[in-house]
Parts: structure tokens; C-alpha cells; sequence
């Protein structure tokens, strides 16, 4: 029986995926329209009819990079607005350490795409617009927590989840990754700091 050919999503998603893996492998000079054909499995010629140019290829990765970390946690693990702090603690713990355990290419990617993205204006657009989904949220739960600065505070928050992931997976603490409950205790500390004292309570 012949296979169904592939739709343009799910074509679009092995581009993706190869052009993520090809980043996390050789690096942003290992990304090509042919390396990305040859490791999706792919005709000749098929990335380029999908992506014609360099940006457009970046794009998709950076496109398939922010649908990926979306699932890092499930929608049914992320607290409501209203779920209070310590829903928030166990929440961003829970995603720092699959982050560290399960799925440290994908933050090896982000680095080479957010790198790429301080030498390249247009991409440096794309890249923003595409990471602000995680943004909104988080202020929206500070908001919740009792913060009387969301905004600042969600930097502060992002700022600090961001650095611990990078010296746990590609700086000089990348061979200890901190347990759940290390993780949980350090984003306790962080945001009962923040607040400065008890969290807002969450639904009895």
C-alpha cells in the first residue's frame, strides 16, 4: 500500500524539527537547505520549495522551537490566574527541570536561534513576537500572586529561569542538574522575595 503523502503541516514539522536538530548537532553553519532535506528524509529540494530563503528557513525553526516548548508543560499543569503562588512555585519548578532533564536540545537550540537573532534585525522581530506568548501568562500569574509589579517581576522571574537553565545545561554547572525539589525551593525563595511575604492564597 502506498503511504499518504505528507500535509503541509506535518511536512512544515519535520522541517522544523530537522532544522532544530541540525542546530543543536553542527550549529547555526550547519543549517542548510540540503542538510535540513537530507536529515528530514526528504526529496532534493523540498526544504528550499517550503523555506526559499535563509530567513524564511529560521523562521520555521524558531516557529517549530516556540510550538515544542509549549509542551513542555501541558495546558491541564499550567495554574489558572487565580490558583495562587505555590501553584505557581510547583509549576515553574515542574518546568525547569523537564527543561534540564528531558529536554535540554531544545535549549541549545533557543541559544543558537537567540544568537542568531542579535546579528539579524528581521529574524530578531520574529523571534520576539514568537517568545511573547510566554510572556502574558506569567505576568498575568504574578498579577494573581499579589504582585504590585507584575511586569517587572516576570522579568525578573524569566531573567532568572533563563540564567539557571544556561549554567545547568551549557555553562559551568551543566553536569549537576538541580532535583525538582532544589528547583522548587529555589523559585519559592525568588518569588516570596518578590512579594515580600506570604503569597496571595489560591482556591480553598
Amino acid at each position: 500500500m502506498t503511504a499518504a503523502p505528507d500535509s503541509p503541516a506535518s511536512r512544515a514539522d519535520r522541517i522544523g524539527d530537522a532544522a532544530l536538530d541540525l542546530l543543536v548537532e553542527r550549529g547555526m553553519r550547519g543549517l542548510t537547505h540540503r542538510a535540513v532535506d537530507e536529515r528530514a528524509g526528504l526529496p532534493q529540494g523540498s526544504t528550499s520549495n517550503h523555506a526559499r530563503t535563509r530567513q524564511a528557513l529560521l523562521e520555521t525553526a524558531v516557529r517549530r522551537q516556540v510550538e515544542l516548548e509549549s509542551r513542555v508543560l501541558t495546558p491541564h499543569e499550567m495554574p489558572g490566574p487565580d490558583s495562587g503562588g505555590d501553584a505557581l512555585v510547583d509549576a515553574l519548578a515542574l518546568a525547569l527541570h523537564r527543561y534540564l532533564t528531558d529536554h535540554r536540545p531544545l535549549l541549545v537550540s533557543r541559544y543558537e536561534l537567540a544568537l542568531e537573532a542579535t546579528r539579524r534585525p528581521e529574524l530578531r522581530s520574529f523571534f520576539d513576537r514568537a517568545g511573547a506568548v510566554f510572556h502574558g501568562p506569567l505576568t498575568a500569574m504574578m498579577t494573581a500572586a499579589g504582585s504590585a509589579s507584575p511586569e517587572r517581576h516576570a522579568l525578573s522571574l524569566i531573567a532568572w529561569s533563563e540564567g539557571l537553565m544556561f549554567s545547568c545545561a551549557a555553562g559551568s554547572f551543566h553536569a549537576a542538574v538541580p532535583s525538582l525539589a532544589e528547583l522548587r525551593t529555589g523559585v519559592d525563595e525568588l518569588l516570596r522575595g518578590m512579594l515580600g511575604g506570604p503569597f496571595r492564597p489560591g482556591p480553598a
